[in-house]
């Protein structure tokens, strides 16, 4: 690897670093602007802040990962352009693909970098993002719901007719296990409630009845303390819950919620796919963003800036845009999460092919 190799690389990867520092104080005082009244009335602690922080430098980092991308290339090729060193290079017989290959090296490591953090790191971080939402900014009956019915493992379903995520308790409580087609066991019950000190759940007006062949037995309690295979939290369906499991949780929670039927399958297959079309992302917003100011241009690197930005938020734009396509329809989530990666490659080719010349 040649001396301008290592140059580019470190320009590139230093620039995208000091990218990411500049942009995420930003985004953290607008934040805070925006909640400071809800953090006062609702007396957050300061180690809650802390952390919401913490988690929303990782939540506000994946979601501008392209914008910060776009810029950093577009900001230091300029500068070479500017500078007439891309001329430089070039003049000296060095083909355009030849000279792009260091930002492609450069892209491998932050897609590899991107790839690592959105499969283990970025879920915890928002998890803690959306329950601080919810338990301090959001409205406290958000996450209620009603006529929950869902399949926890492979023989077992369970049916409530209403949840309280704040106090952790459900009505109407049905368990149902089956052995094969047939019914095997059913439990019933009044109200379910979660006893967080004992790990255990607590049944009012419980009713068991167990099926063996052609005979049944029945047992009821008013009150009846026992372990089930399944997480209180499971019974809150919220739309976010795919983005807060690594790969290998992921994968299990979407066959899972196939099976069960979930409504909200589409939303989890689509935040599955995501995760390996966003580093693809890094090799083709690259590829457009050297394309596109390797040139000196008229107006500068002003110019280039605006178009890059421009881009960015299309990218974006697009992303969102399919994404509710999948949430709110019956659009393919694969297609929802590759799209956007298909139109910006066609254009990314166009570029190039434009530079080369």
């Amino acid at each position: 690897m040649k001396l301008i190799d290592w140059y580019i690389i470190r320009k590139y990867l230093g620039t995208f670093l000091v990218m990411v520092i500049l942009f995420i104080p930003i985004g953290i005082m607008v934040d805070i602007a925006e909640k400071i009244d809800k953090f006062k009335e609702n007396e957050v602690p300061i180690s809650a802040l802390i952390n919401y922080y913490i988690d929303f430098t990782w939540y506000f980092s994946n979601l501008l990962f392209p914008i910060f991308l776009f810029l950093s290339v577009i900001w230091f090729t300029s500068k070479l352009a500017n500078n007439s060193e891309v001329i430089a290079i070039l003049g000296s017989g060095i083909p355009f693909t030849r000279f792009l290959r260091p930002f492609m090296i450069s892209a491998f490591l932050i897609a590899i970098t991107a790839f690592t953090m959105g499969m283990f790191v970025v879920p915890n971080s928002n998890k803690g993002f959306n329950e601080f939402l919810f338990k301090y900014i959001k409205k406290k009956n958000e996450r209620n719901i009603t006529y929950l019915f869902k399949q926890i493992n492979p023989d077992e379903y369970i049916y409530v007719s209403s949840y309280n995520p704040i106090r952790k308790r459900a009505n109407n409580f049905t368990l149902e296990k089956f052995v094969g087609q047939e019914l095997n066991s059913k439990i019933t019950a009044e109200s379910l409630r979660w006893i967080e000190k004992d790990s255990i759940y607590r049944l009012t007006a419980y009713t068991k009845r167990t099926i063996v062949g052609d005979s049944q037995t029945f047992e009821k309690k008013q009150v009846k303390d026992t372990v089930l295979d399944f997480k209180i939290e499971d019974l809150s369906p919220v739309n976010y819950k795919a983005e807060t499991l690594t790969m290998f949780d992921l994968n299990k929670f979407v066959e899972l919620e196939r099976r069960s039927g979930s409504l909200m399958i589409n939303s989890h297959l689509l935040v599955r796919y995501k995760r390996y079309t966003l580093p693809l992302a890094s090799f083709i917003l690259t590829i457009i963003a050297v394309s596109m100011s390797s040139f000196k241009r008229r107006g500068g690197m002003g110019v280039n800036l605006a178009i890059g930005i421009t881009l960015g938020f299309l990218f974006i734009f697009f992303d969102k845009v399919f994404g509710v396509l999948v949430t709110k329809s019956n659009f393919s989530p694969f297609l929802g999460a590759w799209l956007p990666l298909i139109f910006f490659g066609i254009l990314a080719t166009l570029l190039l092919n434009y530079a080369k010349r």
